[in-house]
């Protein structure tokens, strides 16, 4: 059991892509020279001070486009990053984008239950598509993204920055290695201060849900890339302190996993405590943990043996992107399909529903 778990983990994704092509025979071949166009849709913090900089630090692509509903931070864009007037658009004119060859590749950077819309459109218009966590606010909805850009002919990618760090690369090949043995316990967290109530995050109408869905979500990718299993059962509750600012979504919530192997996580995802950053895979002969595990910068880690667990600092999202970028161009399935997305938004309404009704849940 354990073993298939792990190939249908690690395969699984792939294969499924495989099946189903994800580049039509109308793609135009790309050079391996030629710098792919990207989009930024959503000009939100994220792709103002991470993506666009990060962006600028690339081999494989390049930022070609935006997408926003305010025009006057589309003329900022065009005058600092020297865009053509061609390549701005409104999230009501995205379907223009199949007239500019430009663009290859929209990254979808808007609140969460308005990823469905904009993938499709983007996928309509021929370009494939990079979203950011959560792939989507339901199992559903995700399954219609990745029907999208299956029918466009087109790539859908979950924006997962960690795993193509170095630090959470050699977390994985420790623990499929089995160097200090099988994981057995991992404990994994993620909590910050999410700031003011006004803000999309804390309106479930947008977010689909509060600490779980927005940070919770790397506890949880941690915890099945380190044992490389899908987990079986879940157990969580929700706690609110503050029932007015998180009237709509989740404020904490903590969650157990059993994965098939015997492996068990214990987990906690916050928006009212910061200072949860880190993970520990707790194995047969010892330990290894990173600690901040999940932040933009300043990636730390140790091992229980004393061997060393640092690597350079790297720019996640100029490598997550340039990853995309090569798969689209050789034509190869992305270690981060939106299955994968997908497969996070099942587990998470697992856990939803094991809060509401106060009982384990079998996944």
């Amino acid at each position: 059991m354990q073993d298939f778990s792990r190939r249908r983990f690690m395969q699984g994704a792939a294969a499924a892509t495989l099946a189903a092509p994800f580049v039509s025979t109308a793609t135009r071949a790309a050079s391996p020279d030629k710098k792919l166009g990207v989009a930024l849709c959503g000009l939100g913090n994220l792709s103002t001070n991470q993506i666009a900089p990060a962006l600028q630090k690339t081999e494989h692509c390049r930022l070609a486009g935006i997408v926003t509903g305010t025009p006057g931070k589309a003329d900022e864009w065009r005058r600092k990053y020297d865009l053509p007037k061609r390549s701005v658009y409104s999230y009501d004119t995205m379907h223009r984008m199949a007239d500019n060859d430009d663009i290859d590749i929209v990254y979808v950077v808007t609140p969460n239950a308005l990823h469905l819309e904009h993938t499709v459109a983007a996928a309509k218009a021929g370009k494939h598509v990079f979203c950011e966590k959560p792939l989507e606010i339901s199992v559903e909805r995700c399954q219609q993204m990745i029907d999208a850009c299956k029918s466009a002919g087109r790539m859908l990618g979950t924006a997962y920055r960690c795993r193509f760090e170095p630090h959470h690369l050699e977390c994985i090949r420790i623990a499929r290695e089995q160097e200090l043995g099988a994981v057995r316990i991992i404990e994994a967290g993620f909590g910050i201060d999410v700031g003011r109530p006004d803000q999309w995050r804390v309106k479930h109408a947008l977010s689909g849900g509060g600490a779980l869905m927005d940070v919770g979500v790397y506890a949880l990718q941690a915890t099945r890339y380190l044992t490389g299993e899908e987990p079986v059962l879940v157990t969580a509750t929700e706690t609110k302190t503050d029932p007015v600012k998180f009237k709509e979504v989740d404020e904490t919530v903590t969650w157990t996993a059993q994965f098939p192997s015997g492996a068990t996580a214990y987990c906690t995802a916050s928006f009212k405590v910061g200072g949860i950053k880190n993970f520990r895979a707790n194995c047969e002969r010892g330990w290894f943990e990173l600690d901040p595990a999940y932040y933009y910068g300043g990636i730390k880690g140790s091992r229980s043996d004393g061997k060393p667990l640092s690597f350079p600092a790297v720019d996640m999202f100029a490598a997550e992107i340039d990853d995309f970028a090569r798969c689209v161009k050789e034509r190869r399935p992305t270690i981060v399909p939106g299955e994968e997305g997908m497969q996070d938004v099942k587990i998470m309404t697992a856990i939803y529903e094991s809060i509401r009704t106060g009982r384990a849940v079998r996944i």
